[in-house]
């Protein structure tokens, strides 16, 4: 599955412009980051990819396929999507959440077969929430309801996953666990993240956002420096490579802990 974008441009209240002639690639297999301050548009370029802001300029494909051309049940068949929250408004069961996933492969009223069962087992099995089906959605923790509708995107079959900053507000060891699990799934992945670390430890490729624009692109490890988190986020930072991931590492200074010195020079590592 391969996702293009190009000449993206969203404008709000006939005034308000969140995105300007955006474009990006996602090959086949990929896992892309998408990073930048917020109200930097990576969410609104996400919006515009799973069809909820829908641009007045420009061109979005899956596979070749406009995306706004495709009925809504032929777009989640092929795009699942997950948010940094769930909107989630009744209190169902974690099975329930995950079989409403298969909704786009049935027909109205159609009741639950058993290649249905089959397949959200697998994906509750796959998330490692087997065993939960029957608790509260309401009662899981951050991580778990990651989880859960992680698994009701693999209940879709999709091939191409959007997060939209997936692991916000959850703590470390949940962060690991779903970029963990979403890289084993071997899906092409689009991922708007928060944490930059997060985003050097897993993506193949960024693509980093200001002010609505795509202002950098590339490796990973080409594109995180010190002097382009400088100039985005406007913060100091050392990048090193670390010993034990082989990845590039981000630390950050604030002004009350460097010498004046260095806060002169505006450079802080390499």
């Amino acid at each position: 599955m391969k996702i293009h974008a190009e000449n993206i441009s969203v404008t709000v209240d006939k005034k308000k412009t969140l995105l300007r002639d955006v474009g990006l690639d996602v090959l086949d297999g990929e896992t892309v980051g998408l990073i930048g301050p917020n109200g930097s548009g990576k969410s609104s370029l996400l919006k515009s990819i799973y069809r909820v802001l829908k641009p007045e300029a420009g061109l979005i494909t899956l596979d070749g396929e406009d995306v706004y051309r495709l009925s809504a049940a032929e777009s989640a068949k092929r795009m699942a999507v997950v948010r940094q929250e769930s909107s989630v408004e009744f209190d169902f069961t974690v099975r329930e959440m995950v079989y409403m996933g298969r909704a786009p492969h049935k027909k109205l009223l159609q009741t639950d077969t058993p290649e249905d069962e089959r397949i959200c087992a697998e994906a509750l099995a796959q998330v490692g929430m087997g065993d939960q089906e029957q608790r509260s959605f309401f009662t899981l923790s951050g991580g778990e309801k990651q989880r859960v509708m992680i698994a009701r995107a693999l209940a879709q079959q999709a091939k191409f996953l959007v997060l939209d900053e997936p692991t916000n507000h959850l703590d470390v060891r949940y962060q690991l666990q779903i970029m963990d699990l979403v890289k084993r799934l071997g899906m092409t992945v689009l991922a708007a993240l928060h944490d930059l670390n997060i985003a050097a430890m897993y993506c193949d490729r960024l693509y980093v956002m200001k002010h609505g624009k795509i202002v950098a692109s590339g490796r990973t490890e080409e594109v995180l420096s010190t002097a382009l988190i400088r100039d985005v986020f406007g913060v100091e930072a050392e990048v090193n490579i670390h010993p034990r991931t082989g990845k590039k590492h981000i630390v950050y200074f604030s002004e009350l802990s460097l010498p004046p010195a260095v806060i002169q020079k505006g450079a802080v590592g390499s």
